[in-house]
């Protein structure tokens, strides 16, 4: 089965260690962690992806609003430069491991992280990355 993300949660991903906006939110991230870490295909999509599931019953889910198209097409320009290849709607990939490796390596450097900013996650994100990744789910 395809996993289908918006383009800045495959920065979302890199650094998740099981903390999210609800327990549900939190179980479903988990899952598509574990899917993608089992060599799942990942999907590239426009607008609101299988994370942002749990959240769209809110009609005050954050995954519509403009900001966060915004951050999907800068982690589209940012991840597609580390990985060398297009990542827009549409785009199949799977996540090896030597792209993660990149991937981590690159978001430690800040070179994919012009969508992270004004995310209420940053400082988490940082603090992950500054100790190695380490707990991370995928």
């Amino acid at each position: 089965m395809t996993v289908r993300l918006r383009a800045h949660h495959l920065l979302c991903i890199l650094t998740y260690v099981g903390r999210g906006y609800s327990p549900a939110f939190t179980v479903n991230m988990t899952a598509i962690a574990g899917q993608i870490s089992g060599g799942e295909e990942i999907e590239v999509v426009e607008g609101p992806d299988d994370i942002c599931a749990p959240l769209l019953g809110d009609g005050e889910a954050h995954c519509h609003r403009p900001g966060v198209t915004g951050r999907d097409v800068r982690a589209s320009e940012d991840v597609g430069r580390i990985l060398q290849r297009p990542v827009r709607p549409g785009s199949r990939f799977k996540l090896e491991p030597h792209h993660l490796i990149r991937l981590r390596a690159s978001f430690a450097d800040n070179q994919v992280r012009s969508a992270c900013g004004g995310c209420e996650w940053n400082e988490l994100c940082n603090s992950i990355s500054a100790n190695g990744f380490a707990d991370t789910i995928l």
